[in-house]
């Protein structure tokens, strides 16, 4: 196994590097830090995403992507996590998208979003449906010339400033009640939505949306009724090393902190780098960078290679999710005070990694996929199938 990367791989890392440099740090640190970006400032930067060629990897090159899992994790993973975890949200949308649509609704619905002109999010998660996706209550019926939709999805990112939305709904049209994808277009089907406060990545646009008699043209209808669990699993897999990225992106920054600071920074007569007790923490958040960054592009590869890989990709995220927070604590410790102060940024970087092993099943989830591909045997009951948002 080769671990170097090629040509065109560094190209691609570095070219990511230099995009978030030249067009998206400024537009974070334009705004506060605290609260989530302007729309208008999203916008800007998913025309930044798409130049770069990322805001639809996972179709086929025809249609606008063409990326291979990891050649697209090489780039996710230098992106600011606020920024990466909305991208995710919306490229596997349009993924979902493409993969139930027919050629007339790509061509309505996708070039917008591909350009990055509009935002995009899947709406599956309920305040009964997190990681039982096969809970959803939201239902959707068909009426005389359009689907109604009624209910409220939770934990969605960019809830407040998609423009369209791939809903989840539990079809009552049918009277065995399955699951069916509509794509609700806010400007046509209008429904509301409320930003969510939490821990971190507050610059995000983590919330809710409501339906309330929401009417959505009969052609928005995406699918086979029933069909809409098969879809999500099939993108899940490759959002879980990609979220660990994430993960690992900011146990990289700490690092760069922590050995920034331990080298000018003096205690008992010399920096504090020349202890045996920092250096012991520097070498374990090295040690946590490397091997949750290899876990993961090990996932992203036998994504590529056509592999089953259900329970790496779960070892990825779980792994990469739990060892990079441990990598962030450490940091903060070799920091010392300084460390939990609002100044060097480091307790950002705790919040933010901490909200990681949520999306596209929370870890714990992901450590029964883990051993049931490990054993063969669900500890799920029979009808439920890999879960997360």
């Amino acid at each position: 196994m080769d671990f170097t990367l090629t040509e065109d791989q560094t190209m691609m890392r570095d070219s990511a590097i230099r995009m978030v440099a030249n067009d998206i740090d400024p537009v974070m640190k334009a705004h506060d830090s605290k609260a989530p970006l302007p729309k208008e400032a999203m916008l800007s930067i998913y025309a930044s995403l798409a130049n770069l060629g990322i805001t639809a990897p996972r179709l086929p090159l025809e249609a606008g992507g063409g990326l291979k899992m990891l050649d697209y994790g090489l780039m996710f993973e230098q992106l600011p996590p606020v920024v990466a975890i909305s991208l995710l949200a919306h490229e596997c949308t349009i993924a979902r998208i493409f993969a139930e649509s027919t050629e007339a609704q790509r061509e309505r619905i996708l070039p917008d979003l591909i350009s990055g002109k509009k935002i995009c999010c899947t709406g599956t998660t309920e305040p009964t449906a997190g990681s039982d996706p096969r809970a959803v209550r939201t239902t959707v019926k068909a009426d005389t010339d359009g689907w109604i939709i009624n209910g409220s999805k939770m934990w969605i990112t960019n809830a407040s400033i998609c423009d369209t939305i791939n809903v989840t709904c539990r079809d009552i049209s049918d009277p065995k009640g399955p699951m069916r994808r509509v794509v609700a277009e806010r400007s046509v089907s209008p429904f509301t939505s409320q930003n969510t406060e939490s821990l971190g990545l507050q610059q995000g646009h983590l919330g809710e949306l409501f339906f309330d008699n929401c009417k959505v043209p009969l052609d928005n209808a995406l699918g086979e009724s029933g069909d809409a669990a098969r879809i999500l699993t099939l993108t899940w897999n490759g959002n879980r090393p990609l979220v660990g990225l994430a993960a690992v992106h900011l146990a990289q920054k700490s690092l760069d902190a922590a050995l920034e600071y331990a080298k000018n920074r003096k205690q008992f007569g010399k920096v504090i780098a020349g202890h045996q007790l920092i250096q012991a923490n520097l070498a374990d958040i090295e040690m946590y960078i490397v091997t949750a960054r290899m876990t993961c592009y090990a996932a992203l590869a036998a994504i590529d290679s056509g592999e089953r890989a259900n329970g790496l990709c779960a070892l990825a995220k779980r792994y990469a999710t739990t060892v990079c927070e441990k990598a962030v604590s450490l940091a903060l410790h070799v920091h010392g005070a300084m460390g939990i102060s609002e100044e060097l940024g480091l307790e950002r970087l705790f919040r933010d990694v901490r909200m990681l092993p949520i999306p596209d099943a929370a870890n714990n989830i992901l450590t029964l996929i883990q051993g049931r591909e490990l054993t063969g045997i669900s500890t799920f009951r029979d009808t439920l199938q890999d879960s997360g948002r």
